[in-house]
């Protein structure tokens, strides 16, 4: 049995994850959205395009309810790995356009369904592809915080800009000597556990 509030309660956590995401592109360059920061190419905007398909996928979709936006990086035969990045054509504005009418599709499905409604993950082999809406509602809710946690080192690795969230950052406080001094401290523990193996 879930709670009157539970709905209201993951579109909450839902939704700051979503805003979470999309600020840590604020005040970047297209360049610096793009920019692919880590071995295996994760960047700020693809973070939001991956994000985009998620939501469309298992809260659209999986429950019958698709949204009819062209995703061509999720068909049959397209590139590997081509939802985490976006082309020179794929621009800023179009790729968070999609993610906000992404939010407001999935949004529509959880309002118009009941958490215990069963659907079908198309991608998910036959006989294990069943899920009720309340988890689609759990998966996504993880997928997009795990994403805008690789956001938040991404930001910071770009320019020190670090937060939850723009006049929330959820940082305990220190200036930039403050900080730098407490690096220096656990590279130093770091060094010390390292010769003790």
């Amino acid at each position: 049995m879930t709670s009157p509030d539970a709905k209201a309660d993951l579109h909450f956590y839902l939704q700051s994850a979503r805003e979470a995401l999309l600020w840590k592109l604020e005040g970047l360059a297209e360049y610096d959205v793009r920019r692919p920061l880590t071995p295996t190419g994760t960047n700020l905007l693809g973070l939001v395009k991956h994000a985009a398909g998620v939501e469309l996928g298992y809260l659209g979709d999986t429950f019958g309810r698709p949204s009819g936006e062209p995703l061509p990086w999720l068909d049959d035969g397209a590139e590997p790995n081509a939802d985490m990045w976006a082309t020179a054509e794929e621009s800023r504005a179009y790729i968070v356009g999609l993610y906000r009418r992404a939010w407001s599709h999935a949004d529509a499905t959880i309002d118009a369904l009941t958490l215990d409604t069963t659907g079908r993950v198309p991608w998910w082999p036959d006989g294990k592809d069943e899920v009720t809406l309340h988890h689609a509602v759990v998966r996504v809710i993880a997928d997009t915080h795990r994403h805008a946690g690789h956001a938040d080192i991404l930001r910071e690795l770009m320019d020190g800009a670090v937060g939850m969230r723009k006049g929330n950052d959820s940082m305990p406080p220190g200036d930039t000597a403050w900080w730098e001094k407490h690096r220096d401290r656990l590279e130093q523990a770091a060094q010390e556990a390292g010769r003790g193996t």
